[in-house]
């Protein structure tokens, strides 16, 4: 797979996890009560939540296979250390990308990327 499939991949991984950290948000002290204010606003972030994280896995797993790394490694520790693993995951995955397509052909010219 090409490095921009990858790189996609991460990029969809990362706006996922946004957006429940979006949906996470609603329920910090300075939006509660607004949010349990309204059974629409409850069920609306608690959706985005159900939906962006699976989605942020699902894209992680995607992202790893493509930079022929061990999926469930990838995934397991977005899993376990959520947030921080989920973010460090992307971290470390975007860093091994760079490093990757640093190393694709070290006698491209400059100009060719």
């Amino acid at each position: 797979m090409s490095d921009r499939s990858a790189q996609r991949a991460l990029i969809d991984a990362t706006l996922a996890l946004v957006a429940a950290l979006a949906g996470i948000a609603m329920f910090l002290p300075p939006l509660l009560q607004a949010t349990t204010g309204s059974v629409l606003r409850v069920v609306a972030a608690g959706l985005l939540i159900a939906l962006a994280m699976p989605l942020h896995w699902v894209f992680l797993g995607i992202a790893a296979r493509r930079l022929h790394r061990s999926v469930a490694g990838w995934v397991g520790l977005s899993v376990l250390l959520f947030p921080v693993g989920g973010a460090a995951a992307l971290i470390l995955l975007a860093w091994l990308a760079a490093d990757e397509a640093g190393h694709a052909d070290p006698q491209a010219p400059a100009g060719a990327h």
